[in-house]
C-alpha cells in the first residue's frame, strides 16, 4: 500500500477513537509534520469524510456526522464485535433482522482474510426464552421514541389496548381498558425485557412514571414541548425498573401478594415460581406464597398448576378465583343435553 494511503488510513483511525485531537497530537502519532497532518485531512474531506477544524491554543480537528455515510475503518476487534452484534439482532425485536444479515454480508465481504476464519468459526444463534414470547418492535417507532428522548421533547401517542395473559399482566404495569388510549408523556428511556421493546416514561396526565411497551405504541406528530428530565428515583434505571416489573417497591414488594395451599409437592412447583416462596406443609402438599400486579393476573398463577388449591388470604385473592371461576364458566360451552336425564 502506498505510504500516504496508509498515513490516510492509520489518521482516519486516530479520528474515529475519540472526539477532539490536536493538530500536534496527530503529527506526533503519524510521525509527520502538522502541515502534512493538514494535507491529509484535505484528502479525507475529498473522500467524504466531514472533519472540522477548531480554533484553540494549538488548533485541532474532529471527525463529525455527514449527511452521507462514508467508508469507515474498524481495527480487528471491533470488526468481529460489530460480527457478533449483527448475528443477535433478530433477538433484539427491533425489526431489523434482514437489514442486519444485508449489513453482516457486507462487513464480511470487505473483512481482511485474517479475520474471516474468525467470523466463521464464531457463528451465533441467539435464542430467545421460551416464557419471553417476544413481540416485534417497528424499527421507525423506535426512532421516533428515541429521537423525542435526544431532544427532550414530550411524546403523544397512541396506545392501544392488547389482550394480556397472566403474565403480560406482570409485565405490562398499564392495564387501562377500553380503545387506544391517547397519552402524553416525557419520554426517558428505551428499554427491552424479556424479549420486549419498552418505553420509560413520566406520564404527564398521571403524574408518575409508567412503562409502556413499543409494539403498542403509535407516535403522534408533531411532539410536544421540551422539557427537563427528571431523575428515576434511585439514579438507576436498570434497578427501577426491575423493582417495576417485579413489583412497585421492588423485588420483595408486590402490589398483590397471597398465599396458597397446593395439593402438590414443592419440589414440583419452586421451578416455576421465580420470586415467590414454596415450602412441604405434608405429603404431597405445599404452601405457596406469590405476587403479580393485580389479584386477578395472581388467581390465574396460581391457577396453571394441575392441583387443587386452598386459598389462606387475602380476601382479595379469593374473590379474584370466584371472578375468574364465573369468567371461566362463561366461556365454556354449553353441555349437551343427549336426552338421558328424561322422565328422571
Amino acid at each position: 500500500m502506498p505510504k500516504t494511503s496508509a498515513r490516510l488510513l492509520a489518521l482516519l483511525s486516530l479520528l474515529q477513537t475519540r472526539r477532539d485531537w490536536s493538530g500536534e497530537d496527530l503529527a506526533a502519532r503519524l510521525d509527520v509534520s502538522t502541515r502534512t497532518v493538514r494535507r491529509d485531512v484535505d484528502r479525507l474531506r475529498d473522500l467524504g469524510y466531514p472533519i472540522t477544524a477548531f480554533k484553540g491554543p494549538d488548533g485541532g480537528y474532529r471527525l463529525d456526522a455527514g449527511s452521507q455515510l462514508p467508508p469507515l475503518l474498524f481495527d480487528d476487534d471491533q470488526a468481529v464485535a460489530l460480527a457478533v452484534a449483527l448475528q443477535t439482532a433478530a433477538a433484539t425485536g427491533a425489526g431489523i433482522q434482514d437489514a442486519a444479515e444485508r449489513a453482516l454480508n457486507t462487513v464480511r465481504q470487505v473483512m481482511p482474510a485474517r479475520l474471516h476464519h474468525r467470523i466463521d468459526m464464531l457463528r451465533v444463534t441467539a435464542v430467545t426464552p421460551s416464557d419471553a414470547r417476544p413481540a416485534q418492535a417497528d424499527s421507525r417507532v423506535l426512532m421516533a421514541i428515541s429521537t423525542a428522548i435526544h431532544a427532550r421533547e414530550e411524546l403523544r401517542f397512541h396506545y392501544a389496548p392488547a389482550f394480556r395473559s397472566a403474565q403480560d399482566q406482570d409485565q405490562d404495569q398499564d392495564q387501562d381498558q377500553g380503545a387506544a388510549d391517547r397519552r402524553r408523556v416525557q419520554p426517558h428511556h428505551l428499554i427491552t425485557w424479556r424479549g420486549r421493546w419498552y418505553l420509560l416514561a413520566w406520564d404527564a396526565d398521571r403524574a408518575d412514571w409508567r412503562t409502556f411497551r413499543v409494539d403498542r405504541i403509535s407516535p403522534g406528530s408533531p411532539t410536544g414541548p421540551r422539557f427537563t428530565p427528571r431523575e428515576v428515583p434511585g439514579g438507576d434505571v436498570a434497578s427501577f425498573v426491575t423493582g417495576r416489573f417485579r413489583g412497585s417497591g421492588g423485588p420483595a414488594d408486590w402490589p398483590c401478594r397471597g398465599e396458597v395451599i397446593l395439593d402438590l409437592p414443592a419440589a414440583d412447583v419452586s421451578p416455576y415460581i421465580h420470586d415467590g416462596a414454596v415450602e412441604e406443609v405434608g405429603l404431597n402438599r405445599c404452601r405457596l406464597v406469590l405476587g403479580s400486579w393485580s389479584w386477578n393476573g395472581l388467581a390465574a398463577a396460581v391457577g396453571r398448576f394441575d392441583a387443587d388449591i386452598e386459598v389462606v388470604g387475602p380476601a382479595e385473592l379469593k374473590a379474584a378465583f370466584a371472578h375468574l371461576a364465573r369468567r371461566y364458566a362463561a366461556a365454556a360451552p354449553a353441555p349437551v343435553d343427549d336426552g338421558s336425564t328424561i322422565g328422571h
